[in-house]
């Protein structure tokens, strides 16, 4: 069977993640070129209703492993290995972050497959699935193919966007054998340390802040700003490292990757190493006192002037017009 299969990351409370949604989404979309099934695995306490209602994504089937503890990658690759070998499926796709790059390495090992991470897109050519990713500092894009069964794709974060299809799945719980390695470690606590109130990869409305605010304190224009936009603050690599805001805001290559609905930079020159972690926001608005800054090579909207004064003046405008 040329179908695709989709680890789905749940929290405690069994909300699926946004990146695993958007990565069955698109395997959806694959499976019926390729003539395929797009199905999910979940892990842990999972209910019937949450399983099944996966499949307004596109999942067909919910393979479901109860014993399998959530968020410990080793039992993770013992149910999706289980699964790929009995059901035969030819790709395992995973949405970004680092659990899903952990469980795609160890499916690599554990079935001698071939692997491509970072993948930005996914095509298919002559029934086959391509991925390509970014190389050279993404100043290139390659494809990557697959000589044979199973090819493991692994997307960076925000690649695809969960799209509803409507329908329910067929939930098939099963009994997996975990490898005596897989239970010698255990969850503690789990929880996303992100240094901050916001996860600004989930955010709809990001505010950069670069190095032309000019100092940590300016960085209270960012604020003002996202506040009243009711978005969040993001960063620069640059004033990260200059200690003016944290790191959990950093955006880009050694940053955070995001796809808000508008991303405004202020300040922001628009480096290439800055430009991989935003450059899929759907909307990109840039003020810089620099008319040749690169940002306003791939910006929507750009405005020269000094951000010192039009950013406080489009925060004052903001508020009036909500009233």
């Amino acid at each position: 069977m040329a179908g695709i299969l989709v680890y789905a990351l749940h929290d405690d409370a069994g909300n699926f993640n946004k990146n695993s949604l958007g990565a069955l989404s698109e395997a959806a979309k694959l499976a019926e070129q390729i003539g395929g099934e797009a199905a999910a695995v979940v892990v842990g306490d999972v209910s019937d209703d949450a399983a099944a209602g996966l499949g307004a994504y596109g999942a067909k089937r919910v393979f479901r492993a109860k014993s399998a503890p959530e968020g410990l990658a080793q039992p993770i690759v013992d149910v999706m290995a289980k699964v790929i070998k009995d059901e035969g499926f030819s790709y395992a796709l995973f949405g970004g972050g680092l659990l899903g790059f952990e469980i795609g390495a160890g499916l690599t090992a554990r079935l001698n497959a071939g692997v491509t991470m970072e993948v930005t897109a996914v095509k298919v050519q002559d029934g086959k699935l391509v991925a390509e990713r970014p190389v050279l500092q993404d100043s290139a894009v390659v494809d990557v193919g697959y000589v044979s069964d199973p090819g493991i794709i692994i997307g960076r974060l925000n690649a695809w966007v969960p799209e509803e299809r409507g329908g329910t799945a067929e939930v098939v719980d099963i009994d997996v054998e975990l490898s005596p390695w897989s239970t010698k470690a255990r969850m503690v606590k789990r929880g996303e340390q992100r240094g901050g109130d916001i996860n600004i990869e989930d955010a709809d409305i990001l505010v950069g802040g670069g190095r032309g605010l000019g100092d940590a304190e300016s960085f209270k224009i960012a604020e003002d700003l996202a506040e009243a936009l009711g978005g969040a603050v993001a960063a620069t690599r640059a004033v990260v490292d200059a200690g003016w805001y944290p790191y959990a805001a950093q955006i880009g290559q050694t940053g955070k990757t995001v796809a808000p609905k508008l991303y405004l930079a202020l300040g922001i020159s628009g480096a290439i190493q800055h430009k991989v972690g935003m450059q899929n926001s759907e909307n990109i608005v840039a003020i810089n006192k620099d008319p040749n800054a690169p940002i306003f090579e791939f910006c929507d909207l750009g405005v020269v002037g000094d951000l010192h004064k039009i950013a406080p003046k489009l925060t004052e405008a903001i508020k009036a017009k909500k009233g």
